[in-house]
Formats: C-alpha cells, structure tokens, sequence
C-alpha cells in the first residue's frame, strides 16, 4: 500500500470517529446531565491513550524541544477543547447530524483557506479555479445531505 493511500484511509478512519466521537459524548454529556463532565472524561481517555502511544513510539524526547516552538502552536489545544465541548453541549438540542455538517461546513473553508495563504507554515496549495469548483461542490454535496 503506498503512504498516500495509507494516510488517505487513516484521514478517513478520523473522519468516521468525529460524528462517532460526537454523538458518544453527547449522549454521555446528556446521561449524565454535565456536558462539560463528559468532555473531561474525553479528554482524560484520550491523554491516557496518547501517553501510551508516547511511550510506545519512544517519542518522549520531544518534549524537549517544546520551549523553543511558536506559541501559536499550541492554540491546537484550544480548538480540539472547543469542538469537544461545543459538540458535546450542543448537539443533544441541534442534532448530530446539523452539529457535524456545520463542522464540515467550516473545516472545508478553513482548510481552502489554510492552504492558499500556506498559514501557520503549511504547504502552499493555491484556490485555483478547479479547486474553488471542487470545495463548492463538496459543500453543495453537504448541503444536499442535510437537506434530503
């Protein structure tokens, strides 16, 4: 299998979990009648398993270069605690569905624009026309999704 194929089913395997991770966390945010509980809860398992992995890897060395990189860096924190959190206190009321497709919505045109601008150093893929026509239609394809 080559790397790009690997990586693509990888990507694809991370998308599958978001509106599993999604609707799991809500559901236990809404049992337990504490979303920001049940976002905790996540984010304890999923340090726990990201250790492992660590220590696994024997990436540990890693750390000691943290002090040296750009603060913005670390703002990947802050968003994965807002999706965690926003997906799991509002998605009980709007839907999982309505609550993933708004997500996709915004990855798809943070994406486009990350990669045209090459922001917080990524590689550089401008909008072309091609491109534009591809986004638009992927997001019209979620629109249809939601709609039908």
């Amino acid at each position: 299998m080559s790397t790009a194929l690997r990586d693509a089913a990888i990507m694809l395997l991370a998308g599958i979990g978001i509106p599993i991770l999604a609707v799991l966390n809500s559901q236990l945010g809404a049992r337990i009648g504490a979303p920001v509980a049940a976002a905790v809860t996540l984010f304890l398992v999923a340090l726990a398993v990201a250790v492992a992995t660590l220590l696994l890897t024997g990436q540990a060395h890693g750390f000691a270069r943290m002090a040296g990189q750009p603060w913005y860096l670390f703002m990947g924190g802050l968003f994965v605690a807002f999706y965690v959190l926003s997906v799991t206190w509002v998605a009980p009321r709007f839907g999982v569905g309505n609550a993933v497709f708004c997500v996709l919505l915004g990855q798809m045109f943070a994406a486009a624009l990350i990669d045209h601008f090459g922001l917080f150093g990524a590689q550089v893929y401008p909008i072309t026309l091609s491109r534009a026509l591809g986004i638009g239609t992927m997001m019209a394809g979620l629109a249809l999704i939601r709609l039908g």
